[in-house]
């Protein structure tokens, strides 16, 4: 008898297993965590959670996350801000629109485009808890091409009621929904800090390894707005058919940052009588000794086939055929201050301290060995500037003071000056202040708060420096000065929070069309009115949030004008047990004339050619809490065609198109 063969599609296969394996996973660590919750409800909830402010580690009141509100928009990359231009992909490059949510370019500015990803130590939180803390979530969402999974867990536990020490890892893997945009992300960290009556201490090391692929986007925009027109009738397409500008081009940043606190409190003991028959002594500290240390370090690298894209840059100065640029930077900070604390006794209404600040840089470029050789090769373009060094070491020098106040009923506030002494930071003046009144008004408090920074910087030495093979400039930029002062208004029994602030720019640095680095030599006026109004009937729910900004130089800061972010939903319990968000979620901004991205140096460039914006972005979801065991179903892009088809974030960038995406999150009490 004749034996058949049968033949099985491999892809066809793959994907249900790989769906079910998913939905195992998901299943596992849900039930795990029903299960593990049941089994502690007995126990403790975590107690605090603190962040640390600059230079001197003082400490800021945080939350735990683990809110069942607005849980899923974690994972979709337009919802990182009301108004976000993105290049797609979860984890990928990203340029806030709301300019001032935005934070100044850094010195390593390739890392200024991941920074809503990256590890920072204005994120870092430390925890107190008086059981032993796991947060463990995982988030997925699409197919075998174009999957999108998420694996992050924080860990703290406390030694004794002084000591805490807390593990991080943040793993990130994403194909995109259009062809050659994956990313690959990995951060890990540990922390530990120890509160005593004398000695104090906070620190934390942080590794992170980015990955991302850059398709530069995609190659006709008609795929988008009108497939039928390019794909001769047919008026449907699969976005991962859909070819792009670059095929092999990779960018990767890898780095890491080491950040230690000490704090030595000098003080006496004071006795505080309990009963007639019980005393018990107090530490009242009155002055402390700080000491701040602080390493970073990053590599920017960017790869690719000079074949793939052989149009997208204009030059080639190291190499015809292929690209390896390699950019290393590293940052040794140790900071000691002196403090005069508040509230040792009632006359001590404020904190004071002084600090000096003492830091060492180091930046490694792209060696030019062609510029040298009798002869260039073909295909390159000579290097303009070839004596930039290839290794470059600066020393720098601040001294600042500090004035503080966190324990006022009625009025609270900070402000901190800082003067460059040497090197590159001579010269420099940075002065920053808030203050906050809390208002008793109809049994609630009205918070109003005034804010403000004047800032005389130094340009960042690869603005002025850089080489590479499809960029090199050399230029002598003067510093950098910004003036912004604003006011906050929070009403919280009528849901209001209005912000209203103006800032001046001078010597404003942008990239241009040309993506080179440029300095506007006059003033840039940006004003910035946000409004965030909620509110509430029952169950129902509806949070607005709308911002109003724009800038008198549009084409040195650009801006969409009008920013919206509205959220209708249903909040209500289940059996008494399971907290449900249900509801749908949009954002929206106006068009402007958009910034674009340039791959090679992770840098968002003005153009003025090409306007994006003026369509919304849906989203319809439910959040869901049971006990310590959080979940989501998120359907994105529900309205894709049907509020229009030219949804680009920015030019030839196109936002994801729909998908499904499903998520949990489980607080593990141990």
């Amino acid at each position: 008898m004749a034996h058949k063969r049968i033949y099985i599609d491999e892809k066809a296969v793959s994907l249900p297993i790989m769906i079910m394996k998913r939905i195992f996973l998901f299943a596992t660590i849900l039930l795990s965590g029903c299960v593990f919750s049941e089994a502690k409800k007995t126990q403790l909830a975590p107690s605090y959670a603190w962040k640390v402010l600059q230079p001197l580690g003082l400490h800021e009141e945080s939350t735990i996350d683990t809110l069942v509100l607005n849980y899923s928009r974690q994972s979709v990359p337009s919802e990182v801000s009301d108004a976000y231009a993105t290049t797609g992909n979860l984890g990928a490059e990203g340029l806030n629109l709301i300019y001032f949510e935005r934070k100044p370019m850094g010195d390593f500015f390739f890392s200024d485009a991941l920074s809503a990803w990256l590890p920072s130590d204005s994120k870092m939180k430390f925890y107190n808890t008086r059981i032993p803390m796991t947060l463990l979530s995982y988030n997925t969402g699409g197919g075998r091409d174009n999957s999108q999974d998420r694996l992050s867990t924080t860990f703290s536990g406390n030694i004794n009621k002084r000591a805490q020490v807390g593990i991080l890892a943040d793993y990130l893997y994403s194909k995109g929904s259009y062809e050659n945009q994956a990313t690959k992300d990995l951060t890990w960290g540990a922390s530990g800090s120890y509160m005593g009556d004398r000695y104090e201490f906070q620190g934390f090391y942080n590794h992170y390894n980015f990955l991302n692929k850059e398709n530069g986007g995609i190659t006709d925009d008609l795929y988008i707005t009108d497939p039928a027109q390019v794909q001769g009738g047919s008026s449907s397409v699969n976005p991962k058919t859909i070819p792009t500008r670059l095929t092999h081009a990779h960018s990767k940043i890898v780095g890491g940052q080491l950040w230690l606190n000490h704090r030595y409190k000098v003080g006496f003991y004071r006795e505080d009588k309990v009963n007639d028959t019980t005393t018990v002594k107090t530490y009242v500290p009155v002055s402390s000794f700080i000491w701040t240390m602080r390493y970073d370090n990053a590599k920017h690298i960017f790869l690719n086939d000079n074949g793939s894209g052989a149009d997208f840059w204009s030059n080639r100065y190291l190499n015809a055929d292929a690209t390896n640029d390699r950019t290393n930077y590293w940052a040794f900070t140790n900071t000691f201050g002196i403090s005069l604390l508040e509230g040792f006794n009632k006359y001590a209404k404020a904190g004071l301290a002084a600090y000096v600040t003492y830091q060492i840089r180091r930046y490694h470029q792209t060696q030019d060995t062609v510029t040298s050789l009798p002869q260039l090769p073909d295909g390159l373009t000579p290097n303009p500037y070839p004596s930039i060094p290839v290794k470059e070491r600066q020393n720098l020098m601040w001294v600042g003071a500090q004035l503080t106040k966190h324990q006022g009923k009625i009025l609270n506030y900070e402000a901190t000056a800082e003067i460059g002494m040497l090197g590159p930071a001579a010269g420099e003046l940075k002065i920053k202040g808030r203050i906050d009144t809390h208002i008793p008004l109809f049994g609630d408090t009205v918070n109003l708060t005034g804010y403000g920074h004047f800032n005389n910087v130094s340009a960042p030495y690869l603005m002025n420096h850089y080489v590479s093979n499809h960029f090199i400039w050399e230029n002598d930029f003067g510093k950098i000065r910004s003036f912004r002062v604003g006011g906050i208004l929070e009403i919280p029994f009528t849901r209001t929070r209005i912000n209203v602030g103006v800032e001046n720019i001078q010597n404003h640095i942008y990239f241009n069309s040309e993506c080179l680095p440029t300095q506007h030599s006059g003033s840039v006026q940006v004003l910035n009115a946000q409004l965030q109004q909620n509110f509430k009937l029952g169950i129902l729910h509806w949070d607005n949030n709308v911002t109003y900004q724009t800038s008198t130089e549009e084409a040195v800061i650009p801006l969409p004008k009008l920013a919206v972010y509205t959220n209708l939903y249903l909040l209500f319990k289940v059996a008494g047990v399971l907290d449900v968000q249900l509801g749908l979620d949009c954002d929206y901004y106006t068009k402007y004339k958009s910034v674009d991205y340039q791959p090679a140096t992770m840098s968002f460039y003005n153009q003025n050619e090409i306007e994006c914006g003026n369509y919304p972005y849906m989203n319809a979801y439910a959040n869901m809490k049971l006990s310590k065991t959080r979940f989501y179903v998120m359907f994105t892009h529900v309205n894709q065609g049907m509020t229009g088809t030219n949804y680009f974030s920015m030019p030839h960038y196109p936002l994801n198109p729909r998908r499904f995406l499903l998520g949990l999150s489980v607080d593990f009490a141990n």
